[in-house]
């Protein structure tokens, strides 16, 4: 998966379709992110002793990762990732608009 935590990237469709976050979590063997603020869901959970209070609770739900791409740190624009090995041989991801590396 070309996504993975701390990342910036903005949706692409769906309900929040233009909005931009940070990924909070990546799950990739369903090929899902969890992004903060974005494809909030509520939740009626019931009491749990003194741990948590019942009601009605918002969480971010998965994304699929088709519906979003990464923002480029350098040139600020969504962009499709590719993957380049350096001098030394470490493999890196690159911004296709940009060839800037990523990582």
């Amino acid at each position: 998966m070309k996504i993975r935590k701390n990342d910036t990237v903005i949706v692409i469709a769906g309900k929040d379709k233009g909005k931009k976050g940070k990924v909070r979590r990546a799950l990739p063997d369903e090929d899902r992110v969890i992004v903060e603020g974005l494809n909030m869901i509520k939740r009626h959970s019931r009491a749990r002793r003194a741990v948590r209070q019942a009601g009605i609770i918002e969480l971010e739900a998965p994304i699929h990762v088709s519906n979003v791409m990464l923002l480029c740190n350098k040139c600020g624009k969504p962009t499709r990732v590719s993957f380049r090995f350096l001098d030394d041989g470490k493999k890196v991801r690159v911004c296709n608009s940009c060839q800037e590396v990523i990582d």
